[in-house]
């Protein structure tokens, strides 16, 4: 939590962009596992209300009263029954006075309030909901069944959360930095520990450990896994296997919720083969390019296709892809090797505010996405980079055989690919590199004081001073 006068300035300033109305912004309750007492999964506060309201108990409300300048946190207090089993806990009146709020009231006032406002036809702005209770929620108090409340969210309050949260301030890039440092734990303690025989799901466990055990938690599952070439390749029971690749995707969240996301890939034995270097160097090149060109004022779809381009051209030296480079990139041969965007942004989500909506996260009026052509329909972030900014940058490269067998038999793209060529990396697996990149007033600067290993000679070297 930060201090009270940040979460006051973020509500004052909520305020004047949304205009008028009352303001929901709904905390997050608990998420049992398998029965109700099982709280398996760790309590994690929404992010919105997190970054207006700061507090990290379950339960609560957040409600703005634009109009009369008033803001009010809605929460029951815990009774004796949860305090022997969880130990006492600040009142909601205390939680309140932590952010500055001074009237708080238990849940069932929340119904008075909505009602009232609707009697009187006055604005009543939420976010769209992610989580189920929620959705009930806001049925019970506005009468909107779950399927319409996306539709009916307040554009207005979406657009005044995103323009406020895409900016980060210096004690949210502190955070960043935290959290990009467990990251780097995370990284080299799965660099220590792969070694052929043991499994994916033994590293992808140490690594969740590292997030857990220095911060809050991991910022999103671990993907750890010998097949690069599937997206979301989760730890499984499978042996790593000398000679093979193994991708590393995984990040933190700091104790005050902020996240880190970086990806490595790292060969099980210790040293890459000459085959994988040929396809690593590309990845490598295109990573560090972006530092080149990502700055205020540039578009991050230009940067996007920047990278492609260059892919493109180091594939043609390989004997991967032919023909002309920007017709290639225009008619989306690259997505064969690389179907996802180049990054997104990051901050108290790893892809930060998603559940908002995409088209206004990553872009806006000027730039729009083109959600007809394959792989251009992944890139998540596309707008004008400002100053502040936090976007990861994560080219990759990957083989995979259904896409390979599906585009050859249909032809799609032959002008510009050499299936020959690519049949013969049906084996190979996938590579990507990321990090998150911090937009600075006249470039862009990787997050982290430490860098996670990621030049080759850098990676062997350390795999070879530091397996356990």
């Amino acid at each position: 939590m930060f201090n009270k006068e940040t979460y006051i300035r973020r509500r004052n300033e909520l305020k004047r962009l949304v205009g008028e109305g009352i303001v929901l912004l709904f905390g997050n309750n608990e998420s049992p596992n398998n029965y109700p007492n099982n709280g398996y999964y760790p309590f994690r506060q929404d992010s919105s209300f997190r970054y207006y309201f700061g507090v990290e108990r379950d339960g609560l409300v957040g409600v703005i009263d634009i109009d009369n300048n008033t803001e009010m946190l809605i929460g029951n207090d815990i009774d004796i029954e949860d305090i022997v089993w969880y130990g006492s806990v600040n009142s909601v009146a205390d939680l309140g006075a932590q952010v500055g709020v001074t009237q708080t009231f238990p849940v069932k006032q929340l119904q008075h309030i909505c009602n009232e406002a609707l009697s009187k036809k006055r604005t009543v702005h939420f976010l769209p909901p992610y989580r189920h209770d929620t959705m009930i929620q806001i049925m019970d108090l506005l009468g909107i069944h779950p399927s319409q409340q996306k539709e009916a969210a307040s554009l207005k309050l979406i657009k005044a959360v995103v323009k406020m949260r895409s900016v980060k301030e210096p004690q949210e890039i502190a955070e960043l930095e935290k959290a990009a440092e467990i990251g780097y734990e995370m990284h080299t303690t799965a660099m220590r520990i792969t070694r052929p025989g043991v499994t994916e799901k033994y590293v992808g466990g140490q690594v969740d450990g590292i997030a857990h055990s220095l911060g809050s938690q991991v910022s999103f599952p671990t993907i750890f896994t010998q097949h690069g070439e599937i997206m979301h390749g989760n730890p499984s029971m499978a042996v790593l296997e000398a000679g093979r690749l193994a991708l590393c995707d995984a990040g933190a969240e700091s104790i005050t919720g902020y996240c880190s996301d970086n990806t490595r890939t790292f060969p099980v034995s210790g040293k890459y083969t000459q085959r994988q270097l040929d396809i690593y160097s590309i990845v490598e090149e295109c990573h560090d390019y972006v530092l080149d060109v990502a700055k205020p004022g540039v578009k991050y779809m230009d940067v996007h296709f920047a990278v492609c381009r260059l892919m493109t051209e180091r594939l043609k030296a390989l004997g991967l892809m032919k023909g002309d480079t920007d017709e290639a990139v225009r008619a989306g041969a690259h997505a064969l090797f690389l179907p996802h965007g180049l990054g997104h942004m990051m901050g108290m989500d790893v892809h930060d505010m998603e559940g908002l909506g995409q088209i206004y996260v990553g872009f806006d009026e000027e730039t729009r996405p083109n959600l007809e052509q394959f792989g251009t329909n992944a890139l998540r972030m596309g707008r004008r980079l400002e100053e502040g900014f936090v976007v990861t940058d994560e080219p990759g490269i990957y083989f995979i055989p259904a896409l390979i067998d599906d585009w050859r038999k249909s032809g799609h793209c032959k002008e510009f690919l050499c299936f020959d060529k690519i049949e013969t990396y049906k084996d190979f697996g996938g590579i990507r590199i990321e990090d998150d990149v911090l937009i600075t007033a006249d470039g862009c600067r990787f997050l982290g004081t430490k860098r996670i290993p990621y030049h080759p000679n850098d990676v062997e070297d350390f795999m070879a001073k530091n397996r356990m």
